[in-house]
């Protein structure tokens, strides 16, 4: 074979060898995109049949026929977010709080109208300018009197009631009628003569100018009134436990000890003064009385029947306390029920005997400490 024969038979065969390589490579080439194409195809397959499953949920969600949707043009499913249900237990909670108040309003308003139509002598509503005291504290000044249709009677009981004050609780002051003041535009006389000169609102400003505490608001109450408030509240009586034996000038004696005793009886305990003791022993007897109906409101009872005494009381009285300062402090009133703190004026060691212009005997006292004695009370 010659030389030029050798070169064309290996170029054939090369040529062969590359034809034979490209098949093969083309072969590997189509196997792969065949594979490719397979893949894609399940993932239309998936895509489709998702589409498909969420198109018909919706159409099915909103009463509406899949027949002849078209898929992947429908229009997208709302979510709708849960609202979190409230814990029944608080909605039991908000429920009788509803109820209740809504019991106590109710019941005030007709305590109050069933006080106001009973045939009694309630004093005329005054002209009261009322502050807050310094301390925030809405005070009540409590005004009690035996005047029997008399114009111009002295006060019998004058006591300064604060509930919202810093220590949140029931705080009471009683001032002894023999106290010596100065009376504003009267001059210097015991403190109850300011109610015969100028009814309630010349109280709160001898007490103001004389002790430094502003009233808010306050009550006249006469003790037929008081009778009828505790027997209504108090059906069976209220706890107390009687200092001593008392008999002289009382309707009813009383014996000493624990016991129970209606309106008639709880009051001859409160004012009774015929003793070596005075008024000294009559206002600690008048404070022991208060914190007495404070406890008894521990009875589930006794607080149900409250609102509607409440609103008697204010019924049967000449006051300018609203229903909502009472409601407001309802917890504060509560709290009354383990004990109420008390303070005397003239206070322990600020005063001594002395005698007025006409010859009676007075209350001397320092004005100073008594003063600072009022606020150290109420802060704590």
């Amino acid at each position: 074979m010659s030389r030029m024969d050798r070169y064309r038979h290996e170029k054939e065969q090369t040529s062969k060898q590359n034809s034979n390589n490209n098949i093969f490579a083309r072969r590997q080439r189509r196997q792969s995109s065949d594979e490719d194409n397979d893949h894609l195809d399940d993932y239309e397959q998936d895509y489709q049949s998702d589409w498909q499953s969420f198109d018909d949920e919706y159409y099915e969600d909103n009463g509406q026929s899949t027949e002849g949707k078209p898929p992947g043009n429908r229009p997208k499913k709302k979510i709708k977010k849960k609202r979190k249900k409230k814990h029944p237990i608080v909605r039991f909670i908000l429920t009788v709080l509803i109820l209740l108040i809504a019991y106590s309003g109710i019941s005030f308003y007709i305590g109050e109208k069933v006080g106001e139509s009973e045939d009694n002598e309630v004093p005329e509503t005054e002209n009261f300018n009322g502050f807050s005291d310094a301390n925030g504290g809405n005070n009540i000044l409590l005004i009690g009197n035996d005047s029997r249709g008399e114009e111009n009677a002295r006060a019998d009981t004058i006591m300064v009631l604060q509930l919202d004050g810093p220590a949140k609780k029931p705080k009471l002051v009683s001032f002894m009628r023999d106290t010596y003041v100065n009376i504003p535009g009267a001059g210097d006389n015991k403190i109850n003569a300011s109610y015969a000169y100028g009814g309630a609102d010349l109280v709160r400003q001898t007490i103001s100018e004389n002790f430094g505490i502003d009233c808010k608001y306050y009550m006249t109450l006469d003790f037929e009134t008081f009778e009828k408030v505790i027997d209504t509240l108090f059906s069976s009586g209220v706890d107390i436990d009687a200092e001593k034996d008392m008999s002289k000038n009382l309707e009813t004696p009383i014996k000493k000890g624990p016991q129970k005793m209606d309106g008639l009886t709880l009051l001859q305990y409160a004012r009774f003064r015929m003793d070596e003791e005075g008024d000294f022993g009559r206002v600690r007897r008048q404070q022991q009385v208060i914190s007495a109906i404070f406890s008894e409101l521990k009875n589930p009872i006794a607080l149900l029947k409250l609102p509607y005494a409440a609103g008697k009381a204010m019924g049967y009285s000449a006051n300018d306390v609203p229903m909502s300062f009472l409601a407001k402090n309802s917890f504060s009133i509560a709290k009354g029920a383990s004990g109420v703190d008390r303070l005397s004026i003239p206070a322990e060691d600020t005063w001594s005997y002395g005698q007025s212009y006409d010859g009676s005997s007075v209350l001397i006292m320092d004005q100073q400490a008594n003063q600072q004695a009022i606020q150290d009370f109420l802060a704590k």
